[in-house]
């Protein structure tokens, strides 16, 4: 029996989007494939205009700050004081008709019906910290199933409140990240009581949350993560993938290593940067990815003239890097870098699934990734795992794949089965195994 379904969605309108985004679009289809009447809610900048409902399209996708700064800080400071005792409204989104989407040209299409809850991240910050409490989200229809994508203290009352963690890495490795430690144990504390059930993306994310906090083993479940690489993008020849991205990057077809992710201190650039260096590989190290937070010192490796050199290409003289960052590319262009590469290298301190990997076995390229936290659960034998902490460990993986044929032709084999086991539909029947519990 179809049941309503609302699930928090707002990172899938971030510009340049995240695993979350991919995450929450996952969860989105394998809902509706169970058959339920699937509803999104996201975060609003400012209240929709009922009056004009054209306008309030427009406006959903301004890029600018919305409204005037004083009032803005003003109405801050009201629900840092006061909080939103009686719950959030949610008005209903317009459906696109008229803004083009910047990847087609067309009128953006919204699969899902659509609500809006004003600042709905920070305003369940402000509630939060005011009381110490869930933020409840009011919503015109009977919700049967909330299911909260990221560690969201909000709830819909009378419905079942699941909630997705991914990690807990700002309690893990505090120093990696700016987020308020206080506020961040706190609300994932107050999620954990009064959730109905708990999602994680791994294993190690599960047991992590099992060592910091109180919970019953049948309140949290596994479903892992999964990606549903298109399909056009696996069925292009390996000439035209090479001809794309030489056109666009000057990249030569399997001549390059890659890395997916922000810079960031998690992610480990800078002793991987170190490593290929060492190595002597002379292929080109390429870093896909936007600025995250304590990046100095990674971009002040990555700038470092020893990776400058220049080329006369028999017209022009020009400027050639062993190591390119790229800050942002749409995701079919980076389904194809990642077809190209050599290998995706992944040699992170923590990640609590750890994408890049299984979109490189999706798509038949060699992995390097490392031992920590949830990557070897994801690697399985698909991979060749490296101590992160060690700069000699990451160095003679990249030295070894590049130089062992044989070697990445049994990782892209094994990669190939290994993706079988994080496939959409598997993903989905982890779901229908926890909504079951609450709605049938």
């Amino acid at each position: 029996m179809p049941r309503n379904v609302l699930i928090e969605a707002h990172a899938i309108m971030l510009k340049q989007g995240t695993g979350i985004a991919t995450y929450a679009r996952n969860v989105t289809s394998a809902a509706s494939g169970l058959g339920h009447n699937v509803e999104l809610l996201i975060g609003l900048e400012q209240k929709i205009d009922r009056q004009e409902a054209l306008l309030a399209e427009v406006e959903l996708y301004d890029v600018e700050m919305k409204g005037p700064q004083r009032l803005r800080d003003l109405s801050r400071a009201v629900s840092w004081t006061i909080g939103f005792p009686g719950g959030i409204g949610t008005q209903t989104v317009p459906n696109p008709r008229i803004v083009l989407d910047p990847k087609t040209g067309s009128p953006i299409e919204r699969r899902h019906p659509t609500i809006g809850a004003l600042r709905l991240w920070e305003n369940a910050f402000l509630h939060f910290n005011r009381f110490g409490r869930r933020l409840k989200i009011l919503t015109s229809r009977q919700t049967d199933l909330f299911h909260v994508t990221r560690p969201t203290p909000a709830y819909v009352k009378g419905a079942a409140n699941i909630y997705t963690i991914h990690d807990i890495v700002p309690l893990r490795l505090p120093y990696t990240t700016l987020d308020n430690k206080r506020y961040y144990f706190k609300s994932i504390q107050e999620i954990i009581k009064k959730a109905d059930h708990i999602i994680t993306v791994s294993d190690h994310t599960k047991h992590d949350i099992q060592e910091f906090f109180d919970i019953e083993e049948d309140r949290i479940t596994t479903t892992w993560q999964s990606v549903a690489v298109p399909d056009y993008i696996i069925s292009m020849s390996d000439a035209d993938i090479a001809r794309d991205i030489e056109n666009r990057y000057g990249l030569v077809f399997q001549e390059y290593f890659l890395f997916l992710g922000a810079v960031e201190p998690k992610k480990n650039i800078s002793r991987m940067v170190e490593a290929y260096v060492a190595s002597g590989v002379a292929k080109p190290l390429v870093l896909v990815g936007g600025l995250g937070w304590q990046y100095d010192r990674d971009l002040e490796i990555m700038d470092d003239e020893l990776f400058r050199s220049w080329r006369f290409d028999g017209s022009h003289i020009r400027v050639e890097r062993r190591v390119q960052r790229l800050p942002y590319v749409p995701q079919a262009t980076l389904f194809a870098l990642i077809r190209g590469a050599r290998a995706v290298i992944l040699p992170s301190l923590y990640e609590g699934f750890g994408l890049p990997i299984l979109e490189a076995m999706q798509l038949g390229t060699p992995v390097i990734t490392s031992t920590a936290s949830s990557l070897p659960e994801v690697a399985g034998d698909a991979a060749v795992l490296v101590d992160p902490y060690r700069i000699d460990s990451i160095r003679d993986a990249i030295r070894t794949i590049d130089a062992d044929a044989d070697l990445r032709s049994a990782l892209i084999a094994r990669g190939h089965k290994r993706a079988e086991f994080f496939s959409p539909e598997r993903h989905e029947e982890r779901l229908r195994a926890v909504y079951s519990k609450y709605i049938g």
